[in-house]
């Protein structure tokens, strides 16, 4: 068991077109768009006031060659990514990018659990940590969901890396069990078996908006598609999941219709 519950620190978009892609969230979401200046590459900060939420950047030639497809990624802070990297391996996780240095901030590792869904982790440079907006601010991380081969083996195994804790367990009915989960405090995210349909297991990221309808007439502007939705779930806040332009998968929640 990992030594302390861990929390998503950071989420980072790979896209077939990071301009494109940049004038979509920040009309959707609201996110104000920078370069963030790094040395050799071209990456986007997403930011919401001067709390920066997530990365953007254009897929590599040799991740498209290897058929990565336009996605969202998020990264888990953990103490030691060696370590954690070692006990992801050992668990039968597998290691897509090695424990990596990011000069100036940090280190990772990009991993795929036992089932196939992928995830990040992370240390940054600094154990200094910038306030943080308040639960449901819009442009703000809301919900944090893995849609698994097995839901009940993807608990364990979460669990087991980074100290996860149940929550609530909601009755779906003929989909199962939907496990919610927090790391020591309210829950911000969920886990269940996916539908036979959905081709293979992913994490999906919820970005709060201020309401959900009018958000769906901005994703359908900037020429995105709504494939689940509007939708309102237990504890009264509604959903939707879209898939952007390039064709990375999202979805955003509000606390109004």
């Amino acid at each position: 068991m990992s030594a302390h519950a861990c929390n998503f620190v950071w989420y980072e978009l790979m896209t077939s077109d990071a301009s494109a892609a940049t004038r979509f969230y920040s009309d959707v979401v609201g996110w104000k768009a920078a370069d963030a200046g790094m040395p050799g590459m071209s990456y986007t900060l997403l930011s919401v006031g001067e709390t920066q939420i997530a990365g953007l950047m254009k897929l590599t030639d040799d991740m498209c060659a290897a058929g990565v497809p336009p996605c969202w990624t998020g990264y888990v802070g953990v103490a030691d990514v060696d370590a954690q990297a070692a006990r992801i391996v050992k668990a039968g996780g597998t290691l897509h990018m090695p424990p990596t240095d990011i000069p100036g901030v940090g280190r990772f590792a990009s991993f795929a659990d036992p089932q196939g869904a992928s995830l990040c982790i992370f240390r940054g440079s600094s154990d200094e940590q910038p306030p943080q907006p308040p639960a449901g601010t819009p442009c703000t991380m809301g919900w944090h969901e893995l849609l698994a081969v097995d839901g009940a083996k993807a608990w364990d195994f979460y669990a087991d890396q980074f100290g996860w804790q149940k929550a609530d367990a909601i009755d779906m009915g003929p989909m199962g069990t939907y496990q919610t989960f927090g790391a020591g405090g309210p829950a911000f995210g969920g886990m269940m078996t996916k539908m036979p349909e959905m081709p293979v297991p992913a994490w999906q990221y919820y970005v709060n908006v201020e309401a959900i309808d009018a958000a769906i007439e901005r994703v359908k502007a900037g020429g995105g598609q709504v494939i689940n939705g509007p939708m309102q779930v237990p504890g009264g806040s509604w959903i939707i999941n879209a898939v952007d332009p390039q064709g990375a998968m999202f979805a955003l929640v509000a606390a109004k219709r």
